[in-house]
């Protein structure tokens, strides 16, 4: 029988978001937890939310010397080539990117966004992204280009920036579409100011996304594990 009251004990909440932490999915945390899928809908909007605004309003004023910034992969309901076909598909359909700005020494996410990859969210990243930071930095982007003009409109001249451009090849003995490419090199380009040579990298925020897809089902690759809509996705990221 499933568990029914109009407010779940803290137990069963801390139970049910705990299952998500861990990468379960929501329909399986229902299941385990004994609750409804409505149910843990309703408290993943309910603690995204407040996780939200507890890092909106604590993560102010950070003191950093390294920031790196990347975007990764994922989709809602249909991928991009199949939205066309798809029926009833919401609006947000379609590849999702999450954005994140990330502090290199404290592995502490300054910032993150959930949307397209396209100039307007580049822009929307790097300027919350300066709004919570106490002192000039040094920021390293990958070579997508929205970075550019975003981080020139939020920054101007008061930052030290340099892009790291991976070069990729056709890997040795890859058989099929799915081969990742072989990164066989990276160039680094100073962008603004004189950032340190040493620490140009993209290194800390991939490994942050290699988390993200390891203990969220939503990121996995090549599976049939994928957000159903946009609004749980972002409160998920939130959580």
């Amino acid at each position: 029988m499933m568990f029914i009251m109009n407010k779940l004990p803290i137990a069963k909440r801390v139970q049910v978001l705990t299952l998500l932490c861990e990468g379960m999915s929501m329909r399986a945390a229902g299941r385990a937890a004994d609750v409804s899928y409505n149910t843990v809908c309703s408290l993943l909007a309910d603690a995204g939310k407040a996780c939200e605004a507890f890092h909106d309003q604590t993560v102010r004023g950070v003191h950093s010397r390294r920031v790196q910034c990347d975007e990764i992969w994922s989709f809602c309901y249909a991928k991009q080539k199949n939205v066309p076909t798809a029926k009833a598909a919401p609006e947000m359909a379609g590849d999702l990117w999450t954005w994140l700005g990330f502090d290199a020494d404290h592995k502490l996410i300054i910032s993150f966004l959930v949307g397209r990859r396209d100039a307007e969210y580049a822009d929307s990243l790097m300027q919350d992204v300066a709004s919570r930071l106490a002192n000039r930095v040094q920021m390293t982007t990958d070579g997508h280009k929205p970075y550019l003009n975003a981080v020139e409109d939020a920054f101007g001249a008061d930052i030290d920036y340099a892009m790291l451009v991976k070069v990729y090849g056709q890997p040795e003995g890859a058989i099929g579409r799915y081969s990742p490419g072989e990164c066989i090199g990276a160039e680094k380009h100073t962008v603004t100011g004189c950032p340190d040579p040493e620490h140009i990298s993209t290194s800390y925020v991939e490994r942050q996304n290699l988390n993200l897809r390891m203990g969220m089902r939503r990121f996995t690759r090549l599976t049939n594990a994928f957000s159903k809509s946009a609004e749980a996705h972002y409160h998920m990221m939130c959580l």
